[in-house]
């Protein structure tokens, strides 16, 4: 096709596999909870709009659908599952972005529409990508983590960690744990 038509594709399959995100996330919140959210509207949308972004060139709405599906879900059992282990990701960083990044690497293999090279050959190139990415964001958070805990120290002292960021750093009052009055 043309760049033009490649261009409006990638933007159709986008918009849909966002909606498709934000309606499935909400309907398993609403069965989960008993209500649905507008943080899950919006969780979903991001899942949604991250599953399709290495795949938007190279699927059909249909594939956006599934891609939007299947990322809420994954994405939504990833943030129970972070209730459970406890570790930290208040923003839910990993459980949307890193989830949703993998779910649409791999998962784009089974909604392509031009099949240049067997599924399982290509899934094989998805999972090295995607091994690659996890391992080089590893060492490269690690290096940055050395090297900022040795320049600067990681941690804050805990009064100005209460007090909160915007006092303890900038002289503002926002958000913070103590009274400062």
């Amino acid at each position: 096709g043309t760049g033009a038509a490649n261009e409006a594709q990638a933007l159709t399959v986008t918009q849909i596999a966002a909606a498709s995100g934000a309606f499935s996330w909400i309907v398993i919140e609403a069965f989960h909870h008993g209500k649905a959210t507008s943080l899950g509207l919006v969780s979903g949308i991001l899942a949604g709009l991250v599953a399709i972004t290495p795949a938007a060139g190279d699927v059909l709405p249909y594939g956006a659908i599934m891609l939007g599906i299947m990322a809420s879900a994954i994405c939504y059992m990833a943030i129970l599952l972070k209730g459970k282990l406890g570790y930290d990701d208040s923003l839910d960083v990993f459980g949307i972005h890193g989830v949703a990044g993998i779910v649409g690497a791999l998962g784009l293999t089974l909604f392509l529409r031009n099949h240049s090279m067997p599924l399982g050959e290509q899934f094989m190139y998805q999972v090295k990508g995607v091994v690659f990415s996890i391992l080089y964001s590893a060492v490269g958070t690690f290096l940055i983590v050395l090297f900022t805990e040795k320049v600067f120290g990681f941690r804050m002292k805990e009064r100005d960690e209460l007090s909160g960021m915007d006092h303890s750093q900038h002289g503002e009052h926002g958000y913070g744990l103590l009274n400062l009055d």
